[in-house]
This record gives C-alpha cells, structure tokens and sequence, in this order.
C-alpha cells in the first residue's frame, strides 16, 4: 500500500483541497484540522494557593490532592499542575543552593 502511495502527496493533498473548495464536507474538515488542529488541552481554572517557599509547594501539591478527591481537578490534570509544582520546587532549590554557595564562598576567601 505504502508503495503504492509513494510520490503522490502532492497530488492527494490538492485532491483534497479541490474537494473542500468544492464543499465536500468530509475534505474540509481533514483541510481544516491540518491548518488549525484541535488543542489537545484546556485551560484549568483551580485555586491554587501561592507558592513562595517549598512549604507553600507542599501546601500547592495537598490542594491538588483534594481537589482530586473531591472531583474539582481530573487525575490527568493534577498530574500536570504537580509536574509545574515540581518543576518549579527544582527551580527554587537550585536558586537556594545557588545563593548558599555564593555566602559560603564569600566566608571562605576572606
């Protein structure tokens, strides 16, 4: 099959197009899902609580949690929502030791 289609993209591509001009549905709708897909998420509106130190983070993950529980946040989009949580934990950890380092290095060459 595959052989078969070899060098004709080109052509199918503009069947497909001529179609969809001419108000084949089924065309259209294959033309217009390959300029404008569909998103594949969708904005989450969740109260989550600042976050401005790890504990806040830890406070961020247990609402998350509930909100699981409760039904207000899928298990998928929770899933998400931890990783920017945890994604943004490393960052603030990485900052923290970044700072410590600087002091220690200070202390030490004077």
């Amino acid at each position: 099959m595959e052989a078969l289609l070899d060098g004709q993209a080109e052509a199918l591509t503009q069947k497909a197009i001529d179609l969809a001009l001419t108000g084949d549905m089924g065309a259209l709708r294959i033309c217009l899902d390959r300029i404008m897909p569909a998103r594949k998420d969708r904005p989450v509106t969740f109260g989550l609580p600042p976050i401005g130190t790890a504990q806040d983070a830890a406070k961020a993950s247990s609402a998350v949690l509930a909100a699981v529980a409760t039904g207000e946040l899928t298990p998928a989009d929770a899933g998400e929502i931890s990783r920017l949580i945890d994604t943004w934990v490393k960052a603030f950890e990485t900052a923290e030791l970044t700072e410590r380092l600087g002091r220690l290095e200070r202390m030490t060459n004077q």
